[in-house]
C-alpha cells in the first residue's frame, strides 16, 4: 500500500472523526461516518427529524484519487481544505471540486 496514500486516509479520518464529535451531540439528527478505504471514498452525512422537518444531507464529501484529495461538498464554515493544509496536506494535492475548473485555477489549491 502506498504510504502517501495511507498518510491521507489517515488525516482525512482523523479530520471527519474530528467533525463527528464536535457536531453530534444532537439527539434527533444523526451523523454518519462513511470511511470507505477500498474506494477511497469519505463522508460525513446527517440524518433525522428536527422541529418537524427532515434534516438529511453530505456535510463533507472528500475522495482520494492519484495522491490528491477532490472535496466534492464541504458544509464546513471554515472550510476544510485548509484543516488539511494544517495537518500536512500540500495545498498541490488539493482539488476544490465543488468549484468548476475555470474558477479553481484562481484558488491557491490544484486544478485537477
Amino acid at each position: 500500500m502506498d504510504s502517501l496514500t495511507n498518510q491521507y486516509r489517515l488525516i482525512i479520518k482523523k479530520i471527519l472523526e474530528e467533525y463527528a464529535d464536535f457536531l453530534g451531540n444532537d439527539e434527533q439528527v444523526k451523523l454518519e461516518l462513511v470511511l470507505d478505504e477500498k474506494n477511497d471514498l469519505y463522508l460525513l452525512v446527517e440524518s433525522g427529524w428536527q422541529n418537524g422537518y427532515l434534516i438529511y444531507g453530505t456535510l463533507l464529501h472528500i475522495d482520494l484519487i492519484d495522491h490528491k484529495l477532490w472535496i466534492q461538498h464541504d458544509g464546513t464554515e471554515e472550510g476544510i481544505a485548509n484543516e488539511l493544509v494544517a495537518a500536512g496536506i500540500p495545498k498541490a494535492h488539493i482539488i476544490l471540486a465543488f468549484k468548476s475548473p475555470e474558477i479553481r485555477q484562481y484558488t491557491e489549491f490544484a486544478v485537477s
